[in-house]
């Protein structure tokens, strides 16, 4: 792997693991800021919703050059992750959720710009996807070893080591990414010229329904695993770690089938894997076997669908916007984690706790997230390139 991409994959690393250990140490973060599971929901919401603030970092700064972007967005990593650290109350865990979730989005759609200019030419989704490999890695060993300090030691060391991780990605940076021109000054108003358009606004209402969909159940996945798996809290790691082996193998088969096929056809592809995952979660009647193996498909069809869907939109900003429509996605992508999240809790509430409910919630939302991207790829994905591809033969 090429080093810009791999300092690229230790700040998605950084961020990945940011945004999803919370899952696993909810409980032991909960008690020790004296609020309920569903209130704690509010900490994996917070985060989502600095996702979204954040994307106007590019608004303002599209005239900075993407490498220094990248150093901003870690600075900011340190920063939110040692509060996180170091919180007093739940107030602030909230703000310092917040303040880490601002350089997400930003970040991702930066990087994908990237990869894609340093990529060998007809695999921009595989090296989008390496770089993507650095959030699905954090899913299968960040998130356990998040895990296991807060079940173990403390939930804080989790945040303490995630800020040190972003200090030595500013480094490798500085060392290993090359330095790229800005994009296309268009203006204000000009880097948002491609929502004019019908066919990203369908890209994005699916990211944002799929990750919906799954984060009814996966932000509540640490409690379900132990009421409806039957598992001791000690064993959540390891699942965790499952769940990440899922996701790093659906992101890289994702980028593999995306390069060779349609990309909005790839992502439906991954959003139905979640969607039938997400009902055979709500059948399941409990057992280790059956909860590890949804856990491994769920979230190999949550990372199947990124690779596809970040070059989607960055494709649809051509000529100005590439920034702004790859951090788009993250903003879809984290606001339906914050939707999804609510919505389990609502009906965890509603049905006295019971985590079967989550997953049956998420799945309509899944299912319309197939449906857009269905659509968008009959519509605008009809040209298969055939003729580009054609060579004369001499027999």
């Amino acid at each position: 792997m090429k080093k810009s991409l791999i300092a690229l994959a230790f700040g998605a690393f950084a961020l990945g693991a940011a945004e999803f250990v919370m899952m696993g140490i909810l409980s032991q973060a909960a008690h020790d800021m004296g609020v309920t599971i569903p209130q704690a929901g509010h900490y994996i919401s917070a985060y989502a919703i600095g996702v979204c603030v954040g994307t106007l970092i590019l608004v303002f700064g599209r005239r900075v050059p993407p490498k220094n972007l990248i150093i901003l967005f870690m600075v900011l990593v340190v920063v939110g992750n040692s509060m996180s650290a170091f919180s007093v109350n739940s107030a602030m865990l909230i703000l310092a959720r917040f303040i880490s979730g601002l350089p997400h989005g930003a970040f991702f759609g930066t990087a994908t710009l990237i990869a894609k200019i340093v990529a060998d030419k007809g695999k921009e989704a595989q090296a989008v996807s390496a770089m993507v490999t650095g959030q699905t890695v954090a899913n299968m060993l960040g998130v356990p070893a998040g895990t296991m300090l807060g079940e173990f030691l403390s939930w804080r060391l989790a945040f303490g080591v995630l800020a040190a991780w972003a200090a030595v990605t500013i480094v490798l940076t500085l060392a290993w990414i090359p330095r790229i021109p800005a994009v296309p000054d268009k203006g204000l108003a000009g880097q948002f010229e491609f929502l004019k358009k019908r066919g990203p606004w369908l890209i994005l209402a699916a990211v944002f329904l799929g990750n919906s969909g799954v984060f009814c159940w996966w932000s509540y996945v640490s409690p379900w695993l132990t009421t409806v798996g039957g598992y001791q809290s000690g064993m959540v790691p390891v699942l965790m770690m499952l769940a990440g082996f899922g996701m790093v193998v659906g992101g890289l088969i994702g980028g593999k089938i995306c390069d060779a096929w349609r990309y909005a056809g790839t992502a439906a592809l991954g959003q139905m894997i979640s969607m039938i995952g997400l009902v055979i979660i709500f059948f399941i009647p409990g057992g280790h076997i059956g909860t590890a193996i949804m856990t491994f498909v769920v979230a190999f069809g949550l990372f199947f669908v990124s690779s596809p869907q970040q070059l989607l939109m960055a494709n649809a900003g051509k000529g100005g916007g590439e920034l702004i429509g790859g951090a788009t996605v993250q903003v879809a992508f984290n606001f339906g984690n914050a939707v999804g999240s609510m919505i389990g809790g609502a009906a965890l509430t509603m049905t006295n706790m019971d985590y079967h409910y989550p997953s049956l919630a998420g799945a309509p939302l899944a299912l319309l997230a197939v449906i857009c991207l269905a659509v968008y790829s009959m519509r605008h994905e009809t040209n298969t390139g055939a003729y580009e591809r054609m060579r004369e033969v001499h027999v």
